[in-house]
């Protein structure tokens, strides 16, 4: 058997191959329905699985593609005024994050993952949320933070979230102002591990396998955003995002 047969054999069987297939659907049913979620639940499951070096690289390949799919129906909801300014200081500061990504010890850095995650979940259940108000200087700093936790750790969404979700606007303007923030640095968060090597054989096997679960999850997600009741989709979100988080936390 040679070398590919034995990588495919490694990527599709196991209990680690099960637990990420359960674990992207669910993140793709949370992406379409709300905007957000893929990151956020499945960095902290892919680097408890395969370590941050070779789970985040994966999760980014399937953001891309992800935001890809999205962004044509969000274009004519979003609020470019607001999420222009901060996808492009996060596009700046991603790559600085990435080194977090390429030198830190790996150990460390999943626990820090889980940590965030968790503190997100746990803030929004609280029910917090900015409620000032967002100047040009406050979108760059936002974006800035987002752009360093994309790079490090794949995830840019808890800043944003928590403040683009302080406004008033309705669920759908939330959900395309989401997406479009996450689309405009999908591209820049590949850069750096690609260039650092860590788009290797078994990252490229692995989102393979999962985009398409992904993807059809995604389509799922976003049939539901008009049927399915925000409250009922809020608590089960955050049941998912506070379990994530403690599993890598803690594991």
């Amino acid at each position: 058997m040679n070398e590919t047969l034995l990588a495919i054999r490694d990527v599709l069987l196991g209990w680690d191959a099960a637990a990420a297939l359960l674990a992207t659907a669910i993140a793709g049913l949370m992406r379409g329905y709300a905007g957000f979620g893929t990151a956020i639940l499945l960095s902290p499951i892919y680097s408890t699985l395969w370590g941050p070096r070779a789970g985040v690289p994966v999760m980014l390949l399937m953001e891309l593609l992800v935001s890809v799919q999205l962004l044509p129906r969000a274009l004519g909801d979003a609020d470019r005024r607001v999420v222009l300014p901060l996808g492009a200081a996060a596009a700046v500061a991603t790559p600085v994050g990435a080194w977090a990504l390429l030198s830190a010890d790996g150990e460390l850095l999943r626990r820090v993952i889980g940590a965030l995650v968790l503190a997100f979940g746990l803030l929004l259940l609280s029910g917090w949320r900015y409620r000032g108000t967002r100047p040009l200087g406050l979108n760059l700093a936002v974006g800035a933070a987002a752009g360093l936790l994309k790079g490090a750790t794949g995830m840019s969404g808890p800043p944003v979230i928590l403040y683009l979700l302080a406004g008033t606007e309705e669920a759908r303007r939330h959900r395309a102002n989401l997406i479009l923030f996450f689309a405009l640095i999908a591209v820049i968060s590949v850069v750096a591990p690609a260039l650092g090597g860590l788009l290797d054989r078994a990252v490229l096997l692995r989102a393979a396998v999962l985009l398409p679960v992904l993807l059809l999850s995604v389509q799922i997600g976003a049939r539901l955003f008009p049927v399915v009741p925000v409250r009922w989709y809020r608590r089960f979100a955050l049941l998912v995002l506070v379990g994530a988080g403690g599993v890598a936390l803690l594991a």
